[in-house]
């Protein structure tokens, strides 16, 4: 898969942070598709477990990691990604391991904090006159009969 390197036995997430494969556990599972002739004998889906508080990554991506709330991280912190997309075993593997580092990619970029503005002159001019306008439209629908 494109964009996506495994450097001997690591995930690589990013040039400094990297996870070694073996904390990482992918099992073949049946899929759950409607299925043709092998339907219940291939396992090609891909179960792919990983143990957030005891893996290897820097502490601040696991705090950012079990703090999302993602139905797909249990209780305990271990997060699972179901892959059956494709139709072979090792295709769900490269899904599974992608889905993974984009998980990870997104909670390493901290979010820009926003700043508070004023509204200009301009603008806080225009809403007080659109504002008489509509006092001035709803004056003239009024009875004067009372």
């Amino acid at each position: 898969m494109a964009g996506m390197r495994r450097n001997g036995n690591v995930l690589q997430i990013s040039a400094r942070v990297g996870i070694p494969l073996d904390e990482i556990e992918l099992m073949g599972v049946r899929a759950q598709s409607a299925g043709g002739q092998a339907v219940n004998k291939v396992s090609s889906a891909i179960h792919l477990r990983f143990d957030i508080p005891a893996s290897s990554l820097p502490a601040i991506y696991k705090q950012r990691l079990l703090h999302l709330s993602d139905r797909r991280i249990t209780r305990q912190g271990v997060l699972i990604i179901k892959a059956q997309q494709h139709r072979t075993q090792e295709r769900n593997r490269t899904s599974a391991l992608a889905r993974l580092r984009e998980l990870i990619r997104s909670v390493a970029v901290v979010p820009a904090k926003r700043i508070a503005t004023q509204p200009s002159a301009g603008s806080r001019q225009r809403r007080l006159e659109a504002k008489s306008r509509r006092g001035m439209t709803k004056e003239l629908r009024r009875c004067d009969d009372e």
